[in-house]
């Protein structure tokens, strides 16, 4: 016999793939019959118990006087069946919980081509350096609809929310500095994000387990619509955490120059203007987090961090849909009682 903490789970029918029992604890019921049996050799059998018990106490009872206790021996059993809820299955869906809502904004501003970071032993830009860090951000999520901004002085969707990742890797394989009219637009940047992430919200019609933004930007807040902290406070009242990062070093950084044709003559040193302290705020008002990412390392760490704090253990689940069987084997348990007590209701 199987343990009770097993038998107390649906129980698949032998031979029946597409059958199960919903209750099969009522099976325990059917022990009743050999504690029947038992009894009857002790003492003799009330009838309250088993209707027409006294014939089968009988020693040699005839077939007539017999059937009838055969019929409500049946009819119990298909009593405890029909208890028992069997059930064919129809169909087994597997559901899972749902993830996190994600826009990525990433700062295309031309102070992005600073060479302050290295790469494989080569002098990289600065979005380079980031290119495989968010392509494998995007790969460890993939419960997640995860979506693009970029921002310079304007803020653009490179990519709504999605779960074709494939799709938005190859988005972030194609992001280039100065795509967008120069300048650090982070309040209009963040303001989209969240617009982004309300649209996504309003259209899907699955229940995500939260959203966040991750903010990255290597300057200050120079251009745009809405200030930073506008766009903060927006974050804040919908209850969005913005995580920020801020990209590169401090102090004079090496800067490609280039001519009227857009072709690279030399190598100039400009001065860094990340803002951090605009960065800190709005990721504590937020309730995200600030990160300092100079090169691909810490960068790389930031990321896992974030992946680290903003994470759902997902776990599966078997729905079944099923139809129940029980109606059948009650009528049948009816039907063989009305039976075995015809006698009974014959006698005068």
């Amino acid at each position: 016999m199987l343990p009770i903490s097993q038998i107390a789970q649906p129980l698949p029918l032998p031979g029946l793939p597409d059958h199960q029992l919903a209750e099969p604890l009522w099976l325990l019921a059917l022990l009743l019959l050999p504690l029947v049996a038992w009894l009857r050799r002790r003492r003799p059998v009330s009838v309250l118990l088993i209707p027409h018990a006294a014939a089968w106490a009988a020693p040699r009872p005839s077939p007539a006087r017999r059937w009838p206790l055969l019929l409500a021996l049946c009819s119990f059993v298909l009593l405890v069946l029909a208890l028992a809820r069997p059930q064919r299955i129809d169909d087994t869906r597997t559901i899972r919980g749902e993830g996190y809502d994600i826009v990525i904004a990433i700062d295309l501003s031309t102070s992005m081509f600073a060479e302050d970071v290295a790469l494989d032993g080569q002098r990289v830009n600065r979005l380079d350096a980031l290119r495989p860090i968010l392509e494998s951000f995007i790969r460890k999520r993939p419960n997640d609809r995860i979506g693009f901004v970029a921002f310079a002085g304007r803020a653009y969707t490179l990519a709504p929310l999605t779960q074709d990742h494939a799709w938005l890797a190859r988005q972030v394989d194609r992001l280039r500095i100065g795509l967008i009219e120069d300048g650090t637009a982070i309040g209009d940047g963040l303001g989209l994000s969240l617009s982004r992430l309300e649209r996504a919200r309003a259209d899907s019609d699955a229940r995500r387990s939260g959203a966040f933004v991750i903010l990255m930007t290597d300057g200050a807040n120079n251009r745009g619509t809405l200030s930073p902290e506008e766009a903060a406070q927006l974050a804040k009242a919908r209850g969005i955490p913005v995580f920020t990062i801020g990209v590169g070093r401090d102090g004079l950084v090496p800067f490609p120059r280039f001519d009227a044709e857009g072709r690279r003559i030399g190598t100039t040193r400009v001065m860094a203007d990340l803002d951090p302290g605009t960065l800190r705020h709005i990721s504590a008002l937020t309730g995200g987090r600030y990160f300092r990412a100079e090169d691909p390392d810490t960068a790389a760490s930031a990321f896992a961090e974030i992946d680290r704090a903003q994470r759902i253990t997902f776990e599966q689940r078997s729905q079944i849909v099923a139809t129940e069987l029980y109606p059948w084997p009650s009528a049948a348990s009816a039907l063989l009682l009305l039976l075995a007590a015809l006698p009974l209701l014959r006698r005068p």
